[in-house]
């Protein structure tokens, strides 16, 4: 495994997305936007798909921006489907990239189902104009909504989630449930780091401390939908119970129109180094 060089300042970025997943830039384009935001080290953590790593890496080297190796995952908690995020995985590892391709091909399944359903609203849209949208990425409701917008079928992304794809919404189908403590697993068996991502948006303390106890390495303390006072409520849970921090902007680009967000919501390269000593120092 690299020991992975970190610079020891400046910022850092470690929740992005790229066309892996749900993003708009290839990995390269990331890397080369994150070098002209100043950011020193980034993660790219693409939804269940880490095949848009090494590009992302190689491209770090050339422009000397560190890359930390990530993913998000789903996982099914109290009803709620949490993210939990995952770093410095061994991307290559065998039994990971399997499992990661089995959650792909369910993802495709979840589509369909949903393209269904919206037919059955008088909708003409096709499960080809999604994989369209979607490209090498992992399948999702972004592509569905992507895809009625180009469509002509809904006047915005966003009223394509409020309307029909969101929780509970008329179009809604429900994943593939894996728990907490086997996603984190998962990413342990991968050599890899597990944090809570952006809690702040619908888990309360109660679930907070359940999933601290499913034996997560960190909290996502810094994300664009913490308020100033939820990112000292996190660090102040994350010190209390001796684990690790992160953030980061949760950056997708083009329909998301996030790109004012890229390089401002940052933590420290020290942040980062911080986690990579607990690892190393584990192993």
């Amino acid at each position: 495994m690299e020991r992975w060089e970190v610079p020891s300042n400046g910022k850092a970025d470690l929740h992005t997305h790229t066309t892996f997943s749900d993003g708009a830039l290839t990995p390269a384009q990331l890397v080369k936007k994150a070098k002209q935001a100043g950011l020193v080290a980034i993660s790219v953590t693409d939804h269940d798909n880490v095949n848009g790593l090494d590009e992302a890496i190689s491209a770090g080297k050339d422009l000397d921006v560190a890359v930390v190796p990530g993913v998000e995952l789903s996982a099914t908690f109290n009803r709620k489907e949490v993210h939990i995020l995952g770093y410095f995985v061994n991307h290559h590892d065998e039994q990971f990239q399997i499992f990661l391709s089995e959650l792909r091909e369910e993802r495709i399944r979840r589509a369909e189902r949903i393209v269904q359903r919206l037919n059955k609203m008088n909708f003409p849209i096709t499960m080809n104009s999604v994989l369209k949208q979607a490209g090498d990425g992992a399948v999702g409701r972004p592509h569905i909504a992507a895809a009625m917008v180009h469509e002509g079928l809904a006047q915005s992304y966003q009223s394509v989630f409020d309307d029909y794809l969101g929780n509970g919404r008329p179009a809604y189908e429900r994943k593939v449930e894996v728990s907490p403590e086997k996603t984190v697993r998962l990413i342990a068996d991968a050599g890899g780091l597990s944090f809570l991502a952006h809690p702040g948006r619908s888990l309360d303390d109660n679930e907070v401390d359940q999933l601290v106890k499913a034996g997560i390495d960190g909290i996502e303390v810094v994300h664009p939908s913490h308020s100033p006072w939820t990112v000292q409520h996190f660090h102040d849970i994350t010190s209390e119970n001796f684990l690790l921090e992160s953030g980061g902007s949760d950056f997708h680009g083009g329909l998301r129109g996030d790109d004012d967000v890229f390089g401002q919501v940052t933590i420290t390269a020290e942040t980062v180094e911080i986690m990579r000593r607990r690892l190393f120092s584990h192993h």
